[in-house]
């Protein structure tokens, strides 16, 4: 008897329904054709990356861009011209190659000549551009070439440093031979003129304030003209109230300052005596001008028809005969007006009380300023008032407008007036009033030396002169 053996579920089924299971196999792949890799179209990305091409960052790493440390310490080193930007706006794509030749890098003149084109190529996708940058020589004002190591600079010859090779004919300046000194500038008037000095000039406050109330006076004094001399006419219409004194300390005033020629003429027709208040070294008058005016062709020939004392002031005298200088008319005074203006920049007039004379039309047709004189008493205030009356009803409203009066304060009954109220009625009138002082030199009716006044004497005559000066266009 057999024995049965069991039979797995897996024998049960028919040969035809089993299969063995066999490893998968891969199909290999068919061998592509070799084919040439394509061109690399550099990108915004790689062009980035890339190595070759320098950026605005790499060149400010490399050892071939100088630094502010390099170039001092290293100045004979080329810089390179800086690369394109990769980030140009011409194109997204630009390769840029600089060719500056093989060798080493020039470091003087005449190996920058022997390099004569420097070429830089930027390919871009529309086209190529070429810029061509010719090395230009460099010479030294004509007087040879010079390496850029050895061109001598001005700080290497502030230090004292001899330049290696002949320096050029152009650095040769006033500037670096020429020794400049500085000019100290010590103060004047009390007490910043002791406080300098005491200070041993460490503290220097500047000059005082009635030294610049001075030099500001006496730069209006010294005012240059343009287009011919000024006339200025001194007049009143009562005597003996100091009309000749103000002319000769108007005149002495700026003679004083200005670097032209002042004169003063004596015009009064009733026998004036402004020539009196100066030394005389001639004895010509007015009357030989006028009968020798043909004859006087420069200013050393009318020299001697006039009198100039120590303040460089000329002094015209008029007749000490009554009878001719009573002849002495308009055209008289139109002759010598017009020799004069030919050598002088400023033209006093002494006039005369006679405001209806002929030569006093002839006065007021050439005058650019006033100067009206009045005294401190009542009367001759009265009269100088009615003085201006005249002018601004004979036509010369505008150059009373522009007048200066003087008030001399040395007369009697001084004391006695209100001199505020005058000034204040004057004011309303004219444009600038100015108060004569006393003076005993002046009271004497003697010959004026300008050193001898007192001090508020010769301050009131530089104020008058400043204002008169002011008011001349």
């Amino acid at each position: 008897m057999t024995e049965k053996k069991p039979v797995s579920g897996a024998a049960k089924k028919p040969a035809a329904q089993t299969t063995a299971k066999r490893p998968a196999v891969t199909k290999r792949p068919a061998e592509a054709k070799a084919t040439p890799p394509a061109p690399e179209v550099p990108t915004r990305r790689s062009t980035r990356a890339a190595p070759e091409v320098p950026t605005r960052r790499s060149t400010r790493a490399t050892s071939e861009a100088p630094t502010r440390r390099s170039r001092r310490t290293a100045p004979e080193t080329t810089t390179l011209p800086p690369a394109v930007d990769s980030l140009s706006p011409i194109g997204d794509s630009i390769e840029t190659t600089l060719d500056m030749g093989s060798g080493p890098v020039p470091t003087t003149i005449a190996e920058l000549k022997a390099l004569h084109t420097t070429e830089i190529e930027i390919p871009l996708s529309t086209g190529g551009v070429a810029v061509m940058a010719e090395a230009e020589s460099v010479e030294s004002a004509g007087q040879g070439e010079y390496e850029l190591s050895e061109v001598p600079t001005r700080r290497s010859r502030q230090r004292g440093v001899v330049s290696s090779v002949p320096e050029p004919v152009s650095m040769l300046t006033p500037d670096r031979v020429l020794e400049v000194t500085r000019e100290v500038i010590r103060p004047e008037g009390f007490p910043n003129n002791a406080i300098y000095w005491s200070s041993l000039g460490f503290v220097n406050r500047g000059d005082s304030p009635a030294v610049l109330h001075r030099k500001a006076t006496e730069q209006a004094m010294s005012r240059r003209f343009q287009g011919g001399s000024r006339y200025i006419p001194v007049l009143t219409r009562k005597g003996g109230v100091g009309k000749t004194t103000t002319t000769a300390l108007l005149g002495m005033a700026l003679a004083r300052v200005r670097e032209d020629r002042v004169i003063a003429i004596d015009a009064n027709p009733d026998r004036g005596t402004l020539a009196e208040r100066f030394p005389k070294s001639t004895d010509k008058t007015v009357r030989d001008v006028v009968s020798q005016a043909a004859s006087i062709q420069s200013f050393t020939t009318f020299s001697d028809y006039v009198s100039r004392d120590g303040n460089r002031l000329d002094v015209l005298a008029s007749d000490t005969d009554p009878l001719l200088s009573e002849a002495f008319d308009e055209n008289d005074y139109n002759v010598v007006a017009d020799i004069v203006a030919k050598y002088y920049s400023v033209v006093l007039t002494d006039c005369g009380t006679g405001i209806v004379h002929s030569v006093m039309k002839a006065t007021l047709e050439r005058a650019n300023g006033l100067v009206i004189i009045s005294g401190g008493s009542f009367d001759e205030a009265r009269l100088a008032a009615e003085t201006l009356t005249w002018l601004e009803s004979n036509g010369y409203a505008d150059l009373v407008r522009q007048s200066v009066v003087s008030i001399n304060t040395a007369t009697q009954g001084t004391n006695l007036v209100r001199l505020n109220e005058i000034e204040n009625h004057f004011k309303s009138r004219v444009r600038e009033i100015v108060r004569m002082p006393y003076d005993p030199l002046l009271a004497a009716g003697s010959v004026i030396e300008w050193n001898r006044l007192k001090p508020h004497t010769r301050a009131a005559a530089r104020e008058l002169a400043a204002l008169v000066m002011d008011g001349l266009e």
